[in-house]
């Protein structure tokens, strides 16, 4: 009896399968009869097979055709939108290969033109980016020409009763390295009207030879009183003097070797076999951000400030939420550089970023010294113990690390100076609150301004500076409401709120 009940069962749920699989091949019908589609369900289950695609053969063969750019060059007919393209399918009632083919042609007409705009775009924010707007143009050569003709915009900056307090660690020292007048001005409104002490702060403003007097010329006619701010150009630096400076040398070299290995934007973007990603990542080698002093110099400030034991150094496209003068009793464990990990957060996109983000591990010296899941961490707002900084080899590992990049022809990292700085503070970081510095700003739009306004410190990192059209408006304010756009100087450059 268990026998017959065996041979009875194995031959009922062959026929099951033999009428799910004639309702699957009938693929024009909608609806399969009810042994049959219970075979479907069970079935395949039941004698562990899988359920079959419905989509011809003929379809997948053709869309895993290799593309070629000239598929499409010339066609005038192609489908614009999928509405033609299913207008057209019902009109002619092709069969499965025509309908893959003309897919096919639609799908890379579209590829293309979507390629072709996010270049476009990519290349209209390098220009956007990397030019200096009108306003912030007219804004130096009217404050120069004010040091020049007013005595006013002359002024010893600090003046001569206050120059003790420099060198004074009871104070809290803040550094500034920029050469953006209009970008300087709001860090330091932002930082003294939100200082509980602000007789307490001292700001070392550093800035390039050509940007000196308008620098000296805004901050002496518009005073932070009390607090105390430094203006000196890096040629004043005695340090910088005095025989071959690393940073310097650097510069040459990267500048020697970006010539040779990037190309001109032109050439960048005429590059038709490469990802726009890696177009992008081409076009921000000529920001002149990337070959700026002013970024590469905070590797020196053991050097440029021997006096100081701790400074808080800021980027100037940051602005300041909160009263910072807490950030002193923070305990470093002997750490130099205390700054916010970038690899935990709720924003995943911001804050998620990893040694893997910077470096290039697929290169074997950097494969070999790093790991890939090592948290990043953020410049931009940061703690530097100097007097621990100065026991240290960083500043060595540093240039080190740039040699080596130069060797390998720019190939270990992406651009900027964080990569190398990874290295070079690798283990000598102390992890603060995320509160202290909110990042992203400048390339995103997704956090809301009730967020932003949350933070002590904000980050506009990214092309969307706040002083370019292209900043993002709902963000900007934050930003633009440190700025009197009653100034004489400001509305005679004609700069607005937005």
């Amino acid at each position: 009896m268990l026998f017959y009940s065996l041979l009875f069962f194995t031959f009922l749920l062959r026929f099951v399968f033999v009428l799910s699989t004639i309702d699957s091949i009938d693929g024009d019908h909608p609806k399969c009869s009810t042994i049959g589609c219970l075979g479907k369900r069970i079935g395949p289950r039941i004698l562990g097979r899988r359920i079959e695609s419905n989509v011809p053969e003929v379809i997948y063969r053709i869309l895993e055709e290799p593309v070629s750019k000239n598929e499409v060059l010339g066609k005038t007919d192609v489908p614009q939108t999928l509405q033609e393209f299913m207008s057209e399918m019902k009109q002619s009632r092709s069969d499965a290969k025509a309908f893959a083919l003309r897919l096919r042609e639609m799908i890379v007409l579209l590829e293309q033109r979507t390629r072709t705009a996010k270049i476009q775009e990519y290349l209209y924010r390098h220009v956007a980016s990397s030019s200096i707007p009108k306003q912030l143009h007219c804004l130096a050569l009217k404050l120069a020409n004010e040091h020049s003709n007013n005595a006013a915009a002359r002024l010893q900056l600090p003046s001569a009763e206050l120059v003790p307090a420099l060198v004074d660690n009871s104070y809290f020292h803040f550094v500034l390295a920029s050469d953006n007048v209009l970008a300087a001005s709001v860090v330091a409104t932002s930082l003294v009207k939100n200082a509980l002490r602000p007789e307490k702060f001292v700001l070392h403003i550093i800035t390039d030879r050509k940007t000196y007097s308008p620098m000296q010329a805004w901050f002496s006619l518009h005073p932070l009183d009390p607090a105390i701010i430094e203006v000196k150009a890096l040629h004043q630096f005695d340090w910088l003097s005095k025989g071959k400076v690393p940073v310097l040398e650097a510069m040459e070299k990267d500048q020697r070797v970006r010539s040779q290995f990037r190309g001109g934007s032109s050439a960048i973007v005429a590059n038709d076999t490469e990802k726009p990603q890696v177009i992008a990542a081409k076009l921000q080698a000529l920001s002149p951000k990337y070959n700026s002093l002013m970024n590469h110099i905070r590797i020196h400030l053991p050097e440029l400030f021997p006096s100081l034991n701790k400074v808080v150094f800021l980027d100037d496209d940051i602005v300041i939420q909160t009263d910072l003068s807490p950030l002193w009793d923070i305990d470093m464990n002997g750490k130099v550089n205390g700054a916010v990990e970038t690899c935990r957060g709720e924003d995943s996109f911001v804050m998620s970023k990893r040694f893997k983000s910077y470096l290039n591990f697929s290169h074997p010296l950097i494969a070999k010294n790093f790991d890939r899941n090592e948290c990043a961490w953020a410049y931009g707002m940061n703690i530097f113990d100097l007097e621990a900084w100065r026991k240290t080899n960083i500043s060595l590992t540093y240039y080190h690390w740039l040699e080596e990049n130069f060797k390998s022809d720019l190939s270990l990292w992406q651009l900027g100076t964080l990569p190398p700085g990874l290295i070079a503070f690798y283990g000598h970081v102390h992890v603060i609150d995320p509160f202290w510095h909110m990042l992203g700003l400048g390339y995103q739009d997704n956090t809301t301004l009730a967020d932003a306004e949350t933070a002590g410190v904000i980050h506009f990192n990214g092309r969307a500076k706040p002083w370019l059209d292209i900043a993002f408006p709902q963000l900007r304010p934050l930003w633009a409401k440190y700025i009197d756009f009653s100034d004489k100087f400001i509305k005679g450059c004609h700069i607005r709120a937005s």
